[in-house]
């Protein structure tokens, strides 16, 4: 393909941007809207057409873009495959949902908030296309810009402090990242993915750039212990700005350890797996067990985000498809779901400006559209066979089961905490007592929120049913995956001797 896809799909979100920039909106800011909801749902559309061109029985990068950036040091290079392409498509299909959920609950400054979301989606689909370390650094480290501001700027009381512990974070745990990148340049002389999958890092220097890798991803999964800013940026994080960070950001470091742990350093990542383990068990099941004692509605999705993501780290690291498929895919469905239930949140959080669950009780009797579709997602969330919640879950104990049985067991753990944080959630919100009068008078869901939590159950359910698109675009690149690294493995040992 001549034209070039990939870089029209990481600008045009920013371009688009510009035009609003340049927009004179006054009163109703619809001119800022219209051009943020069409160009996203262009985007999505040009996304979708990148999918259905892709080769799926290639294990190769495809659409490549090449171009000099600095002399022949570093290249602004593009690339996709079966993996990346699906969490291109996760970005395009959240975006417009996000912007259209802005217009009930962003009051102030609607159109720089609409600059900085699409901003964030061009940084955001750069990530998943960059087949070159420095380019796909800038890209994971310049979001983080956008979101301090979302937070920083459209939060709530607290938002100053969680949007700089957000930032302090994750900026502090990609240092080490930067400084591997300079020293993977040293090492091989090239800045290329796909030339540093070639040439195969010597052992000797595997751990220690590991290690930096990780200290970037375990942030950003985020991986217990360093998962604290999570629950503080959800909380005082706008409604869009949860959905992005959950669905999307989250996901940026599984990505990461995809991408670059485990081609990259394979004698590394198979020697610091038992503490991937040791970190994933306790995430799920100490961060479930928080989730049962939270009384803030936002805090609770929070924690139970850290508990699955503990899942995706525990499944690409057993180095088995059915765990590696099961991760991503578990990726792509906490994606949906954690957005669909922060759009629960701020369904009604708009309408009684309240988080506590002990604000609510009853609300069947006055919002039944709105309980039929929070109980809905609230049994994805927990794995209920039919959804995208049960899949990524079974497959990842299931490729664990075969590495390690009692890693499995205790994985199975979070499978009942979890049922029980989110059966207790629902139980007092939708079913408890009414605790309030003002209850009685809110209105139901809207044409626009139905609009965006009906799109979001209709995937929910499609892929729980016939995930087969999904794992037929992953085949190929997964057992690709496996097979350069127990050869860079095998090789590197062989060496070794």
């Amino acid at each position: 393909m001549n034209f070039p896809i990939l870089s029209t799909l990481i600008f045009l979100p920013l371009v688009s941007s510009f035009f609003i920039f340049l927009s004179k909106d006054q009163k109703n800011n619809y001119s800022s809207v219209y051009i943020s909801v069409f160009s996203s749902l262009a985007t999505f559309v040009l996304s979708l057409f990148l999918w259905y061109s892709l080769d799926l029985n290639s294990p190769d990068f495809q659409f490549v873009e090449e171009h000099s950036w600095i002399n022949d040091f570093i290249k602004f290079k593009l690339g996709v495959d079966g993996i990346s392409i699906l969490f291109i498509i996760l970005t395009t299909f959240i975006t417009p949902i996000c912007i259209i959920s802005c217009i009930n609950s962003v009051k102030d400054r609607v159109k720089e908030f609409l600059i900085a979301i699409l901003i964030l989606e061009t940084l955001m689909i750069g990530v998943f296309c960059s087949l070159d370390l420095v380019i796909f650094y800038l890209f994971f480290e310049a979001g983080l810009i956008p979101m301090f501001i979302i937070i920083g700027v459209w939060g709530g009381p607290k938002r100053v402090y969680s949007a700089f512990k957000f930032f302090l974070f994750t900026l502090l745990g990609s240092v080490l990242m930067l400084v591997a990148i300079i020293a993977i340049y040293w090492i091989t002389g090239t800045t290329d993915i796909t030339e540093i999958y070639k040439i195969k890092i010597p052992k000797d220097y595997q751990n220690l750039l590991w290690l930096a890798f990780f200290s970037s991803f375990a942030v950003k999964t985020p991986m217990w212990p360093v998962h604290t800013w999570l629950p503080d940026a959800h909380v005082e994080a706008p409604t869009a700005g949860s959905v992005i960070l959950a669905a999307i950001l989250l996901k940026m470091a599984g990505y990461g350890f995809l991408r670059f742990s485990i081609p990259m350093f394979p004698v590394a990542s198979e020697f610091f797996t038992p503490l991937i383990y040791t970190l994933s068990i306790i995430a799920i099941i100490y961060t479930s067990l928080v989730a049962l004692m939270q009384d803030d509605m936002k805090k609770l999705i929070a924690y139970s985000s850290v508990a699955h993501m503990g899942y995706v780290t525990l499944g690409i690291f057993t180095f088995t498809k059915q765990g590696i498929e099961g991760s991503i895919f578990q990726m792509i469905s906490h994606g949906l779901i954690s957005a669909a239930l922060f759009l629960c949140v701020g369904v009604v959080y708009d309408r009684l400006h309240s988080r506590l669950i002990s604000s609510y009780g009853g609300l069947v009797n006055y919002l039944p559209k709105y309980s039929f579709l929070f109980l809905l997602f609230a049994l994805a969330a927990l794995g209920l066979p039919g959804t995208t919640g049960f899949l990524g879950e079974f497959l990842v104990l299931t490729g664990s089961f075969q590495k390690n049985y009692i890693v499995a067991m205790l994985a199975t753990i979070g499978v009942v905490l979890g049922a029980a944080y989110m059966l207790w959630l629902t139980k007092r919100v939708i079913f408890g007592k009414n605790v309030k009068d003002e209850i009685k008078k809110l209105k139901d869901t809207n044409k626009l929120e139905i609009l965006m939590l009906t799109t979001l159950a209709f995937f929910i359910i499609f892929f729980g049913f016939y995930p087969l698109p999904l794992f037929e675009t992953l085949n190929v690149s997964v057992d690709n995956l496996i097979l350069n690294y127990e050869q860079n493995l095998n090789d590197l040992k062989i060496v070794e001797k």
